[in-house]
């Protein structure tokens, strides 16, 4: 069965930028993944009364913002089917347009029917978060985040994040294929942290995945004066993982989200490219 990557782009206000399509591309290619790129461009409702149009002429600024955000919808896409074209992987687009209030909302539902979701994640731009906030806890798929780095071509290293949570472990299954796909398997667990009930969570773990015939290793470590999403990180990269993979904790109240402690550190501080399930 086809492997289906869902890339989405809002397109306002501050739309994500197209440097994330190269790092999508490449993503689907290391995952074997077919692309779809969807555009979500705003629809704003007319609000505008006689007193309004004499100060400002509301319709006329409406029609210039929503046509600013289907350019800004084509112009990724265009990009999209380019660099897909390029590297051979087979890819898709289309455009849908939502209420400025739902555009995140609107997201997460489409992201419901694609294996994975592809999002972009830059330092300065605050749609990236909350697009991708809105769809690892709204739309039930596993999301990967692509932060400002190199693309990633090839998925030789993965590294597990490991607490033995359900969310956890719930990430792990929705990594099946991507962990098939991996060449080095290390499994990462902080020690010492009062969550962790199991001081053989990670040997646990690894144990599993060589008993269903992946290469993996155990690699228990001590988070030494830095949060835990940092030490995770950090260790990640000193291994060379092309991906980090972890549970996302949260629950929503009046539809603000209310975060787990190293769930709301990686969305705030990205270094490698992470596959969050929650």
């Amino acid at each position: 069965m086809k492997t289906i990557a869902l890339l989405p782009v809002i397109t306002y206000p501050e739309p994500n930028p197209e440097m994330v399509v190269p790092r999508a591309v490449a993503m689907a290619a290391a995952l074997g993944a077919q692309l779809h790129a969807l555009a979500i461009n705003v629809e704003i409702r007319n609000i505008s009364n006689a007193l309004s149009r004499r100060l400002v002429d509301l319709p006329k600024m409406t029609r210039e913002a929503e046509a600013l955000c289907r350019d800004r919808g084509e112009a990724f896409l265009a990009k999209v089917v380019l660099e897909a074209k390029r590297a051979g992987v087979d890819s898709t687009t289309d455009a849908v347009t939502s209420n400025a209030p739902l555009l995140n909302d609107t997201a997460a539902i489409h992201a419901r029917y694609y294996d994975l979701v592809l999002c972009a994640w830059e330092e300065n731009n605050p749609t990236s978060r909350t697009t991708a906030q809105a769809i690892i806890f709204g739309s039930g798929r596993p999301t990967i985040l692509l932060p400002e780095v190199e693309p990633v071509t090839k998925l030789h290293s993965v590294a597990i994040a490991w607490d033995g949570s359900r969310v956890a472990a719930r990430a792990v299954a929705d990594a099946h294929q991507v962990l098939r796909r991996a060449s080095k398997i290390t499994v990462l667990t902080v020690t010492g942290e009062k969550s962790l009930q199991e001081t053989d969570a990670a040997q646990r773990l690894t144990q599993g995945l060589n008993l269903r015939g992946l290469s993996a290793e155990a690699m228990p470590f001590v988070s030494e004066d830095c949060p835990v999403e940092v030490s995770l990180q950090e260790r990640a990269i000193e291994i060379g993982a092309d991906l980090m993979i972890m549970g996302a904790f949260g629950h929503t109240r009046l539809r603000d989200f209310v975060l787990g402690g190293a769930t709301k550190g990686i969305l705030l501080d990205v270094r490698l490219p992470i596959m969050l399930s929650h």
